[in-house]
């Protein structure tokens, strides 16, 4: 649970970092001296830019998702697997003591 409150932290924090890298460059570009036509194409090319880290920045992150969750899949299944087998061995030694005090008074348990 932990793991995945720091994640959305971590997403958070990258989204604002995101937005923000946005609005300064947004700024800056449109408060610096050039043509209007020159302006566009700086904010044009900065938009990509940063679409484009957003993006790769998505990808990683649901990749460590992916890995995350397999993980958390296979330590799942390791431990139902070892309760299974525990609870197999529990059993079969009650079934064993309930047919020794079974057989001391002559009545099997199947």
């Amino acid at each position: 649970m932990a793991d995945r409150d720091s994640g959305m932290e971590a997403g958070a924090f990258f989204a604002g970092v995101l937005i923000g890298g946005l609005v300064g460059a947004a700024t800056a570009l449109l408060m610096a001296p050039s043509a209007g036509d020159e302006t566009r194409r700086k904010l044009s090319e900065r938009g990509e830019t940063f679409r484009d880290r957003a993006s790769d920045m998505m990808d990683d992150a649901r990749e460590r998702a992916e890995v995350t969750v397999t993980d958390a899949r296979r330590k799942a299944e390791s431990i139902v697997a070892d309760a299974r087998r525990k609870a197999e061995v529990i059993v079969s030694d009650a079934k064993d003591r309930m047919n020794k005090k079974a057989s001391d008074v002559d009545v099997t348990v199947a």
